[in-house]
C-alpha cells in the first residue's frame, strides 16, 4: 500500500512525519502521524505506541500539543497518531455538522447501519489495517501498546480489552468509560450500530472489563482530572473502577486534583504514561 508523505520535521534527533494513504477498510483516504525516534537510524526495530484522539481532533492534536516526542526519543518509542474518523467529500457526516458524531467522531467501532457502514470501520482500521501498514513500511517491531484521550481513551480501553493479544499495555486520559449509558455514546451507538442496545455492549469498557479473560489481563493506567467539565455526565470513571473491582481486574485510576479535559492535562502526565508503556513494551 503506497504512502504519500505530507510533512516531515526533525525533533529531538528523530523525525515527526505525516502520511496519507487509501484505506481499503474505510473506503477513503486516511491520514496518520508518526514519530520515529533517533534509535531508528541505528537500525533498531522499535515498539509502537498507538495514540487515539478525542472528539473533533485529528492526528495533529496530540503530536503538536502533548509534548510527547522528547520522552519518546529518550525511551526509543515510536508513536503513531491515527485520525479520529474517515474523511472526504464522499464520507457521510452528521446532518447538522455536530461535533460529537460523524467526521471527527468515529468512536473506534465498526458501523453496521447505513450510510455509515461503508466508511466508518474504525475498529478494523486501528486494530488491523494501520498496524499492518506501519509494520510494512517502517523499521518497527510487532510489539504494540495503545493509549488515548476522551473518545480516544474509550477506543484505547475497548480495543485493548477486546484484542488483548495485540497489545502489551493500555492507558487513557479522561476516557468515556461507560458509553452505552451516557449522551455521547448513546447518540453515536444508536446511529452507527442501531437500536439494539445489546450490540452496544461490545464497545463499552465497563461491560468488556467485567467479561474479560482473567488470563489475558493487560496493565491499565488511567488519569482523570477532577475539574473536568465532562466528568459526571459523560466520563464516569467510577463505573469502570467498580466494574474492574467486581472482575478482579487490577487497574490504576488516578484522580488528578485541579486538572481539566484539555491538552494541558495530557502534557502534564504524558511522560508518566510513556514510561508506563515502555516498561511493558521493552520487557
Amino acid at each position: 500500500m503506497s504512502l504519500n508523505e505530507i510533512a516531515s520535521n526533525k525533533m529531538f534527533g528523530g523525525w515527526h512525519k505525516r502520511f496519507s494513504h487509501f484505506s481499503k477498510i474505510n473506503n477513503c483516504t486516511m491520514t496518520f502521524a508518526i514519530y520515529l525516534p533517533p534509535q531508528i537510524e541505528a537500525g533498531e526495530k522499535l515498539p509502537v505506541l498507538y495514540w487515539l484522539s478525542g472528539l473533533t481532533c485529528s492526528d495533529e492534536n496530540f503530536m503538536q500539543k502533548a509534548a510527547a516526542q522528547r520522552i519518546a526519543a529518550e525511551l526509543g518509542l515510536v508513536i503513531v497518531a491515527a485520525d479520529t474518523s474517515p474523511r472526504g467529500d464522499d464520507v457521510p457526516d452528521d446532518a447538522d455538522a455536530a461535533y460529537d458524531f460523524g467526521l471527527g467522531a468515529g468512536f473506534y467501532l465498526n458501523a453496521s447501519e447505513a450510510p455509515w457502514q461503508k466508511n466508518y470501520q474504525m475498529q478494523d482500521y486501528i486494530v488491523e489495517e494501520l498496524p499492518a501498514l506501519i509494520e510494512a513500511n517502517f523499521p518497527v517491531s510487532n510489539k504494540r501498546s495503545i493509549a488515548g484521550h476522551s473518545m480516544g481513551g474509550h477506543g484505547a480501553l475497548t480495543l485493548g480489552l477486546k484484542y488483548a493479544s495485540h497489545y502489551q499495555s493500555i492507558s487513557a486520559f479522561s476516557p468515556i468509560c461507560n458509553p452505552a449509558t451516557v449522551p455521547w455514546g448513546e447518540k453515536a451507538f444508536s446511529l452507527y450500530l442501531g437500536d439494539n442496545k445489546e450490540t452496544w455492549l461490545a464497545h463499552d469498557s465497563c461491560h468488556l472489563i467485567k467479561n474479560s479473560d482473567k488470563n489475558c489481563q493487560l496493565p491499565i493506567l488511567i488519569d482523570q482530572g477532577e475539574d473536568d467539565a465532562f466528568l459526571t455526565e459523560q466520563l464516569c470513571p467510577e463505573r469502570l473502577q467498580k466494574a474492574a473491582a467486581e472482575a478482579d481486574y487490577p487497574i490504576q485510576l488516578r484522580m488528578q486534583a485541579g486538572y481539566d479535559h484539555s491538552y494541558f492535562f495530557i502534557a502534564s502526565f504524558i511522560e508518566e504514561h510513556l514510561r508506563f508503556h515502555a516498561g511493558f513494551l521493552k520487557a
